[in-house]
């Protein structure tokens, strides 16, 4: 499987190398889709009438989406039955209908492209058997369009987004080549033929909702010609209440039936129902401005407040039962009336051999009927809008938004955001409220996406709406300029301070935490490198979260139609979701306004999370401030790898480099197991972090002082020299050294099994520490030094030198009994308590990977010799170690 960015619309399925591109690597005809279906893990298959196509989703959810909308998509081209297009055509016959077709060479293609001049696009094809099977590579639409000869056989082809340099045969054959795509693109500026057919009707040639002359835009389903500016207004309420098309750019969408439905439906009719008892006070005019004609739009459209209501509103069941009467007549107007208060337009009929509206429509030859239903199949309307219509254009907006930048002119004023064809334009293209607004990230970069690496240029604008606006700008400055602009419009005032961080990201969230779980709070959030600043609706800037600290991050499942929660969880905490630490130890459960703004978030926060170079500070970090990659490496070979060489042979090169790539990715999502993982292997991915690491343990700066300190006979000097140095390395460096020392610590003690006394470990971890050659033998006698006074080096007192003493004995007697036999395979040792943290209440305990909190609750009850009484419950608790929070485990809960 390779990953692409995949792109559905009412003809084509195609699938692009990255969202940004214009021009796809393969698409597939709708029209040629004869069946859908699921294969299993997040798979399905599109198969057409010639070729088979398997895909596969992220999840389960989006693949059964992605399934529902190709089918119903599909059901509906297949009910239409539209004249073909140029891409679907199956028959040698076909190429009568290109204005030009043959072969080309096309730089950046190894071979000749079979390519087609039809009406105002370009196809392209990898042969002639393809262009027969219909299916293609791309198309180019020649609006955008401009041919340039080049030299005697070539020729350009420019767009705004590429330029397409083809060569052909002969001189003769570019001249026919470039005059085909010349007319192409005049075709394709010049296609008013609709317009006027619609125009015809008398109502038609007036905007049903502003009175506007000669609009030349429509909503299809709603059987309205409008106005641009009203049309603007129109797509604010969604597709799945208005389809808004163009009379003269959206050519592919007019069939002869569509235009026919609005000859006869015309202005007049829509209006004696949505406009039936509009108020003279709140109806608009040619000259209103953008908030009237939004707030009447809403009010006629959307809330349904002018419209004639049909006798039968409110009775679902009648309501129903006239619309299947009403579409085997030619009577439109009773259909709208019926369709817009309430009936459903996939009712059961109760016919079996006609189940639907849409069939009894097609069997009593009402083809208008028919045009009118498919156009209103995935509408969502007020007797129930939260169907399959929305779901299908939610996942259509999802993946047609923001695929190409248009230069638009650009103003913030008074709290809106709006942006003109050009400077000298009044009227906007469109408009942003900041109140709508959810979310402002600094550069795109979304990683649900294919799209890799941010557009260092580029802002996004995520809003209520669940819709994303990418702008974009000549510099890097400019776009944050306007970020920081759009952000003080936009963040409540008790926020601001958040203003003053130079953050990545920035917008609002509901979130719990800490102990108030019952009721989510709305909270500000900024992302500024690894940090999450939080500040919470009562203006209380909270302790920021080290990202680089978080444990476990993962979706939070929630009800259908709800948005998913984000939880996190630092180490002192054990909810049991995700695990996101912080110096204050808290827990957060985020919560996103909309689909698209919180998958921004969950990648944003992965990104910041992960590992971002090769020193210590920019690793995944533990609680103590030891990179994961390491933790994870000393704890496996502490259990495991105690045993004869260890560091001393050599692991697998190819299964080191492709260990120490997974951990450096995340290291989070890593476990090592014994069996899966050879201790050799893991000894040495450790051993060649510390080697490969950027500016080495000790420092650039600082390790010639700790080579220097070898030379001085006095111990106490010497160990005063250590201590000074070790308090002067960076605390990542500084808790990354103690880590380390304590683990060579604990070998050295096993050194009559493993032969790794102190001055073998020492000449191991000398030149690999210090990242030398070997030759300078004062490498090892620092690691020996470090060794040998550990305890006074690193401070470490009488409690913390009994648990490590303890630790030690217990993996002594887990050795023990494991080569006696007794010992299962990936076995810890867990310290347990029973019911308060005292050392007498103390218990090593070796836990096995099926263990359950019962099982474990057993044995620590049989080991103290206490008898269950009748009424007597017993819990198991997972207890954070500064215990500032736990967590029960459900009692057939995995204890690891």
């Amino acid at each position: 499987y390779q990953k692409r960015w995949v792109k559905l619309d009412t003809d084509y399925l195609r699938y692009f190398d990255s969202e940004k591109d214009t021009y796809s690597k393969r698409l597939i005809p709708v029209s040629s889709i004869s069946h859908v279906s699921s294969i299993g893990d997040q798979k399905f298959e599109v198969v057409t009438n010639n070729r088979n196509f398997v895909f596969r989703a992220e999840n389960d959810a989006d693949r059964n989406e992605w399934i529902w909308t190709l089918q119903q998509i599909a059901e509906e081209r297949k009910s239409k039955a539209p004249e073909r297009t140029s891409m679907s055509l199956a028959t040698d016959s076909a190429t009568e209908l290109a204005d030009k077709s043959g072969f080309l060479e096309l730089r950046g293609f190894k071979h000749k492209l079979f390519v087609v001049v039809a009406g105002d696009k370009v196809f392209l094809y990898k042969n002639a058997e393809d262009y027969r099977l219909g299916i293609g590579i791309t198309y180019i639409e020649m609006n955008v369009g401009n041919v340039k000869e080049v030299d005697r056989r070539g020729f350009d082809l420019t767009t705004p987004y590429r330029i397409f340099s083809f060569s052909a045969d002969s001189e003769q054959e570019k001249e026919e080549w470039v005059e085909a795509m010349q007319q192409s693109i005049t075709e394709a500026l010049s296609n008013s033929e609709v317009a006027e057919r619609i125009w015809a009707v008398e109502s038609n040639r007036f905007c049903a909702d502003c009175g506007s002359r000669k609009p030349d835009w429509a909503s299809i389903n709603l059987c309205v010609v409008i106005c641009k500016r009203c049309a603007g207004e129109h797509r604010g309420l969604g597709p799945g209440i208005t389809k808004v098309r163009s009379l003269k750019m959206d050519r592919k969408v007019w069939t002869e039936e569509l235009i026919e439905l609005f000859q006869q439906f015309g202005n007049v009719m829509a209006n004696q129902f949505w406009a039936a008892n509009v108020p003279p006070s709140e109806a608009i005019s040619p000259t209103s401005g953008s908030q009237e004609r939004r707030r009447f739009l809403i009010a006629k459209y959307r809330e349904g407040k002018y419209r004639h209501y049909h006798p039968l509103f409110g009775n679902q069941e009648e309501l129903d039962r006239a619309l299947c009467v009403a579409v085997t007549t030619s009577d439109l107007a009773e259909t709208q009336a019926l369709l817009f208060c309430g009936a459903s337009v996939t009712c059961d009929t109760g016919d079996p051999q006609c189940p639907t509206p849409l069939a009894l429509a097609e069997r009593s030859g009402q083809r208008l009927q028919m045009e009118f239903l498919l156009h209103n199949k995935t509408s969502g309307w007020f007797a129930g809008c939260c169907g399959a219509g929305q779901s299908s254009g939610r996942l259509l907006s999802a993946l047609l938004c923001c695929v190409e930048f248009s230069r638009r002119w650009c103003t913030l004023q008074d709290g809106v955001l709006s942006y003109y064809e050009n400077d000298r334009n009044t009227v906007p293209n469109g408009e942003i409220r900041v109140e709508e607004i959810v979310c402002l990230p600094l550069h795109s970069c979304r990683a649900w996406h294919t799209y890799s690496g941010p557009h260092e240029r580029t802002f996004e604008v995520y809003i209520e709406a669940d819709r994303l606006y990418l702008f974009g700008l000549e510099s890097p400055d400019s776009a944050r300029e306007w970020l920081k602009s759009i952000a003080k419009s936009f963040v409540h005032p008790y926020a601001e301070e958040l203003l003053a961080l130079d953050f990545e990201r920035l917008g609002r969230l509901h979130y719990k935490g800490g102990l108030t779980l019952e009721h989510a709070r709305e909270g500000w959030f900024a992302l500024v490198g690894s940090m999450l600043h939080v500040c919470s609706e009562d203006g209380h800037r909270q302790e920021p979260l080290q990202l680089r600290k978080l444990q476990e991050l993962c979706e939070y499942p929630c009800p259908a139609g709800r948005t998913p929660w984000l939880g996190g969880r630092a180490w002192p905490a054990f909810l049991g979701v995700a695990d996101m630490e912080a110096c204050a130890g808290r827990t957060l459960y985020i919560q996103g306004e909309r689909k698209l703004d919180f998958l921004g978030w969950v990648h944003a926060i992965q990104k910041a999370a992960g590992s971002s170079g090769d020193t210590l500070s920019e690793q995944q970090l533990t609680e103590s401030d030891v990179p994961v990659l390491v933790d994870r490496c000393i704890d496996y070979i502490t259990q495991c790898g105690m045993g004869q060489g260890i560091y001393r042979k050599s692991g697998q090169n190819s299964k080191t480099t492709s260990l120490l790539e997974v951990l450096q990715r995340d290291a989070r999502r890593v476990c090592l197991k014994e069996g899966e993982h050879q201790v050799d292997d893991v000894a040495n991915t450790l051993k060649r972090f510390f080697r490969d690491l950027g500016d080495g343990l000790f420092t650039r700066r600082w390790a010639p002082d700790w080579l220097w300190a070898t030379v001085l006979e006095d111990k106490e000097a010497k160990v005063g020299k250590y201590r000074q140095l070790l308090a002067a390395l960076p605390p990542v460096n500084r808790a990354t050294l103690k880590a380390l020392i304590n683990h060579l610590f604990r070998v050295q003690c096993f050194s009559g099994e493993n032969q790794m006394n102190t001055h073998n470990l020492a000449i191991v971890f000398g030149p690999t520490l210090f990242q030398m050659d070997g030759k300078d033998y004062k490498a090892g006698r620092v690691v020996e030094d470090l060794i040998s006074h550990y305890v006074e080096i690193f401070n470490v007192n009488d409690q913390e030198m009994k648990k490590q003493q303890d630790e030690i004995t217990a993996i002594m007697k887990m050795r023990e009994a494991s080569s006696s036999g007794t010992q299962q395979a990936g076995d810890f040792i867990c310290t347990v308590y029973l019911e308060e943290k005292k050392t007498e209440t103390e218990q090593h305990v070796k836990v096995s990977a099926t263990m359950t909190a019962e099982e474990l609750t057993f044995e620590i009850l049989d080991r103290r010799k206490i008898v269950m009484k009748e009424k007597d419950y017993w819990s198991c608790f997972e207890v954070n170690e500064r215990e500032e929070a736990e967590r029960p485990l459900h009692y057939l809960e995995k204890v690891l």
